[in-house]
């Protein structure tokens, strides 16, 4: 019995230190570094005009070819680019390039950081066409770019492309599919800080027939939403308002059916002829869509059996000439900022419930807040002062987009954040590293 005790405070001794070994090991914080990648705008080639919307004259860049570390303040909240793609400082607030030629057409795109894969709903490879492929390799190594096409006759074969470090070029459409109308593109990076971009501008002769950026996004899915297309109401003596196409692909091995949706102020409802429609897999499908509504704009909603890629092509007149507008997917929306300077969109919100706080910060400093609210569709226009627009807050499941007129042109661009803070966890130090 002697012993007893002694033995007994060697064991609880033993257990607490245990117990404190596995408590620290449990509870050793780990270590983050958070940053924002830059983002890169597309190049301005030639006959166009471009300019950039940021949100803060301290924001810098640096010029695509320019070998220096260094970059610069733009000093300015919208800012002309006359060649070269530049590579910006977003720090959270996503920056917009308005592009445009003069009489004939424009168009905006979001400044973006590189992505694995960039699906492209648009553009022609026939005779009327002067659209091309843009890549940028923004990094400091080669890149290497795998082009896979399809059209409306068949999947083309994949063309690779080798890509310096920090330069860009450019791809006639019609070298993807020689003669096809139909393209659908997907640009695949093998290696390198790559972004993509694609202009679809179409002309007959010496004839302009309009042009606009393609807005890309990531992944094929058996759902999607196109939340801003517009909808020209036919002025009087004119019979007919805004035409629209739906061009739509399933990029798999097995066909399938899709139904599309039209969600408006007038109701959701879907067009004769959308519901469970088949289409073969790898050949693009175009159908011709003109729903009766009397709004301005609307959304279409697209569920399919199997992923598929889709966007929708808009007639429309502006400033006495025809241009057109390809209204593409997005993301579900999530709190983030984009920058508008100089610009006066109309932001259209589509999901079954919607409720958006947004804030609007003007040129002279000053916040304007809204909330959104409605089912299907809700629209509501930026202050034409506003430098940026930031989602607070939002219900779930809700996509939105803009539309944007000019004197040259009309375009579409996506709200969605392209200027993500990323986390990288740091290694924790430790002894037995060094002393095993």
């Amino acid at each position: 019995m002697k012993f007893k005790t002694p033995i007994l405070y060697l064991a609880a001794l033993v257990a607490s230190f245990l117990l404190a070994s596995g408590l620290s090991t449990v509870s050793k914080p780990n270590n983050y570094s958070e940053s924002y990648p830059a983002v890169v705008c597309p190049p301005t080639l030639n006959g166009l005009t471009s300019q950039i919307s940021v949100s803060s004259r301290k924001v810098e860049y640096q010029r695509l070819e320019n070998r220096s570390s260094k970059t610069l303040p733009f000093n300015a909240l919208r800012f002309p680019v006359s060649k070269d793609s530049l590579v910006i400082s977003a720090q959270g607030t996503t920056p917009l390039i308005w592009q445009s030629r003069a009489g004939s057409w424009a168009g905006g795109t979001l400044c973006s950081g590189p992505s694995a894969a960039a699906w492209f709903v648009g553009g022609t490879a026939n005779v009327t066409t002067r659209g091309r492929l843009i890549l940028v390799n923004s990094g400091l190594s080669d890149a290497i770019v795998d082009i896979r096409s399809y059209t409306e006759n068949a999947k083309q074969p994949i063309k690779s492309v080798n890509l310096k470090s920090k330069s860009f070029m450019q791809l006639s459409l019609d070298s993807l599919a020689p003669g096809d109308k139909a393209l659908v593109v997907e640009v695949v990076p093998r290696s390198g800080r790559v972004n993509a971009f694609m202009i679809d501008e179409q002309g007959a002769g010496l004839k302009a027939l309009g042009g606009d950026f393609v807005n890309s996004y990531s992944l094929a899915s058996k759902k999607l939403v196109i939340p801003a297309i517009p909808n020209q109401l036919p002025k009087k003596g004119q019979k007919t308002s805004t035409s629209h196409t739906l061009r739509i692909l399933t990029p798999g091995d097995v066909n399938t059916t899709f139904t599309l949706e039209v969600l408006s102020a007038d109701g959701s409802f879907v067009p004769v002829g959308m519901s469970s429609r088949s289409i073969d897999a790898g050949v693009v499908s175009e159908f011709s869509l003109e729903p009766n509504i009397s709004a301005s704009a609307f959304a279409v909603r697209i569920t399919s059996a199997e992923p598929i890629v889709a966007s929708i092509s808009s007639s429309v007149t502006i400033s006495g000439h025809k241009d057109f507008v390809w209204s593409t997917a997005t993301p579900p929306l999530t709190p983030m900022s984009l920058a508008v300077t100089g610009l006066s969109p109309l932001i259209a919100f589509a999901g079954d419930s919607i409720s958006v706080k947004v804030q609007a910060k003007l040129v002279n400093g000053k916040t304007v807040s809204k909330t959104i609210e409605g089912s299907d569709i809700a629209t509501w226009r930026l202050p034409a002062n506003s430098r940026s627009m930031t989602i607070t807050s939002t219900s779930e499941a809700v996509y939105a987009g803009a539309l944007i007129a000019s004197s040259n042109g009309y375009g579409f661009i996506p709200i969605q954040n392209s200027s993500a803070l990323t986390r990288v966890e740091v290694p924790n130090s430790n002894i037995r590293v060094l002393n095993p």
